[in-house]
């Protein structure tokens, strides 16, 4: 259930006592609170949603608007209106922090991808298991870097696709190939690899997979993907996963089959 559909009370609340929960919320942002104090409106601002928990005001949707309110107080506290439901769970909390809508900034793939893990949600788990069954996490600090996957949304989108079993054989065949090189994690490389292991499951030979793919440089799936004109969206980067484990061999080839 959205916060929206659920009963509140509207309430002013000091803003010292509205505890930031760190475990599922995303980092403050000042250019935004600065964003808020030059255009602020109090008859059209947003309400910060807070649960009263275990004696505590937790802001599970609203940080940002708290801040800009203290800002213009000259940095002090002073008493927020506020929506504030009761009865809610830490988890609840997080789960409600990743479903917001409205004038609350979108959210990063990142910063859902967290929630959704700390509220438990079955998918967002068993995706997070998935990936680091692998040897790689979820790149939920900024950059890249070895190993991390940053492409959230295409990765999650690709895990509720296919299923844990290929998605976690086609990592296994990055893994293997690349060692989690950046360069080999790249949205459309990791769209390639697991198309091509949906595809071909069963009829392809992992072992010879990972060993065309270790030959070359990972970035060659996304340049030459980019350039072909034959084939539409990411059935490109299919293409050149299926051209790099054919080769020149009439032996081992696969048939065309997209």
């Amino acid at each position: 259930m959205k916060a929206e559909e659920m009963p509140y009370e509207i309430m002013n609340i000091n803003s010292k006592e509205i505890i930031i929960p760190k475990a599922y919320q995303r980092r403050l942002y000042p250019p935004r609170v600065a964003r808020i104090v030059a255009n602020f409106d109090e008859h059209i601002a947003n309400e910060p949603k807070i649960s009263f928990r275990d004696g505590n005001y937790y802001a599970f949707d609203g940080q940002h608007s708290i801040a800009s309110r203290k800002m213009m107080n000259n940095g002090e506290d002073l008493p927020i209106r506020c929506k504030v439901y009761r009865g809610l769970t830490e988890s609840d909390e997080a789960l409600l922090f990743a479903q917001q809508t409205g004038e609350s900034a979108p959210l990063t793939a990142s910063a859902e991808m967290r929630a959704l893990i700390f509220a438990g949600d079955k998918n967002a788990t068993a995706f997070l298991h998935a990936t680091e069954a692998a040897g790689f996490h979820l790149g939920f600090e900024q950059g890249c870097g070895s190993k991390r996957i940053i492409c959230i949304n295409t990765a999650f989108s690709e895990f509720k696709r296919v299923g844990a079993e290929l998605y976690k054989e086609a990592l296994d065949v990055l893994q293997a190939a690349w060692g989690g090189a950046p360069e080999s994690l790249r949205a459309e490389t990791l769209v390639g690899v697991i198309a091509f292991v949906e595809l071909y499951h069963r009829e392809y030979d992992p072992k010879r997979l990972v060993n065309k793919l270790r030959n070359v440089d990972p970035i060659t799936v996304y340049r030459s993907g980019r350039t072909d004109i034959n084939l539409p969206g990411t059935k490109k980067y299919l293409n050149q996963v299926y051209r790099i484990y054919n080769g020149a061999s009439r032996k081992c080839t696969l048939p065309m089959k997209f």
